[in-house]
C-alpha cells in the first residue's frame, strides 16, 4: 500500500468512533471489496484491525485472527481472551474457532487456559494438523509445542468479581446477563467470493469447569462456505449449540435466502421448536459472498449491537429483534 493510501486509509478507521448506531439497512450495499462483521461493541476494533492488516497485504484469515486479537488482549473486555471472567474455580477458560470457505477447514480449540489469544491457536490446529478440534491436556501441550508459555489471565478486576460470587452464598450460577456477552464473532470477505468465519470467547462466567458451548463448535458458533457465505452465533451457546446455528444460517442462504432472512429465520425456528426460547439471549450475524450482511436478536432483551466495516469505514449497527 502506497503512503497516500495508507493515510487515508487510516483516517477511515480514526473516524470510526465518531459514527453513531445507524439501522441495519444501511449495510445491504455493497462495493465489491472487502466487508468485515463482528458482534458487540468490542468488535468495532476488532473490524479495523481487520481491515488494515488485509489491506497491508495479510490474508483473509491473518485480518480474522489479528482482528480477534484485539479483543482478546484487552483487559477490559471480561467475556474474550485476557480478564475474562473465570469458571467456579476460579480459571479462566477459553475457547475458540477459525474456518476458511475455500478449503472448508476448521481449526478449534476448548478449555484452553494460560493463553491470552485462542482464536491464534485455533489456527494454528488449522493450519498445523489434520485435526479440526483439540482440547483438555492435550490441547495445553500442543500451546507448548507451538511457543505459547503458560501466564496468568485473571485480572485484578475479573479475580475481585470472582471472590465476591464465590463468597455470595445465594450466588446464581452458570446465568448469562445482557452485560456479559460471551463471544467475538467475526465473518469477513475478500470482496472475490472468498469467506472466513471465526470467534472465540471466554465462555459463561462461573462455568462448570471444562463446559463447552457453541463458540468453538463447527457450525454452531462459526461457520464458512465460499459456496454461500458465513455465520456467527452470540448469546445462550448451551442452547444454541442444539440448533446448530451457524451451519443452518449458512445453509438457508445456500438455498436463496439473503442473510438478514436467514438470520430472522433461524431465530424463528427455534422459537417454533421449543416457545419459551423466546426469551432467549440469542443473537446471530450472517454474511453472503456478495458481502450482503444480516444480523438478528431474538428479543430487545438481548439486543445485538454489531460492527460492519465496509467501504473504508467502520460503523455500529443495530440488529433487528424479531420479538
Amino acid at each position: 500500500m502506497d503512503n497516500v493510501n495508507r493515510r487515508d486509509f487510516m483516517k477511515s478507521i480514526a473516524a470510526a468512533g465518531a459514527l453513531a448506531s445507524v439501522p441495519a439497512q444501511a449495510a445491504e450495499s455493497n462495493d465489491g471489496g472487502p466487508v468485515f462483521l463482528a458482534t458487540w461493541k468490542h468488535g468495532l476494533p476488532a473490524v479495523n484491525r481487520a481491515a488494515e492488516v488485509f489491506h497491508q497485504g495479510g490474508s483473509l484469515l491473518d485480518a480474522i485472527e489479528k482482528g480477534i486479537n484485539i479483543p482478546e488482549e484487552d483487559p477490559e473486555v471480561t467475556s474474550v481472551g485476557y480478564g475474562g471472567l473465570p469458571n467456579s474455580e476460579g480459571t479462566v477458560e477459553l475457547d475458540a474457532g477459525i474456518m476458511d470457505g475455500t478449503r472448508h477447514r476448521a481449526g478449534a480449540v476448548t478449555g484452553l487456559r494460560g493463553v491470552k489469544t485462542p482464536i491464534s491457536v485455533a489456527r494454528l490446529v488449522l493450519e498445523k494438523t489434520s485435526h479440526t478440534t483439540i482440547g483438555g491436556i492435550g490441547l495445553q501441550e500442543f500451546a507448548r509445542n507451538m511457543g505459547y508459555h503458560p501466564e496468568q489471565l485473571l485480572t485484578p478486576n475479573s479475580l475481585k468479581k470472582w471472590m465476591e460470587w464465590k463468597a455470595d452464598p445465594h450466588h446464581q450460577t452458570f446465568w448469562l446477563s445482557p452485560e456479559n456477552h460471551d463471544t467475538i464473532g467475526v465473518v469477513a470477505t475478500d470482496g472475490k467470493g472468498h469467506i472466513v468465519a471465526g470467534c472465540s470467547t471466554s465462555g459463561l462466567a462461573w462455568k462448570i469447569p471444562g463446559r463447552v458451548a457453541d463458540s468453538p463448535l463447527v457450525g454452531c458458533g462459526f461457520y464458512a462456505d465460499d459456496r454461500a457465505g458465513g455465520a456467527s452465533a452470540t448469546g445462550d451457546g448451551d442452547l444454541m449449540t442444539n440448533y446448530c446455528t451457524s451451519v443452518s444460517i449458512v445453509h438457508m442462504m445456500g438455498r436463496g435466502a439473503s442473510p438478514q432472512e436467514a438470520c430472522e429465520e433461524l431465530l424463528r425456528d427455534m422459537v417454533k421448536a421449543i416457545p419459551k426460547n423466546k426469551v432467549a439471549a440469542c443473537a446471530v450475524i450472517a454474511m453472503n459472498t456478495r458481502g450482503e450482511v444480516g444480523a438478528a436478536s431474538m428479543n430487545p432483551q438481548f439486543h445485538l449491537q454489531y460492527a460492519l466495516w465496509k467501504s473504508g469505514k467502520s460503523q455500529m449497527l443495530d440488529s433487528k429483534d424479531v420479538y
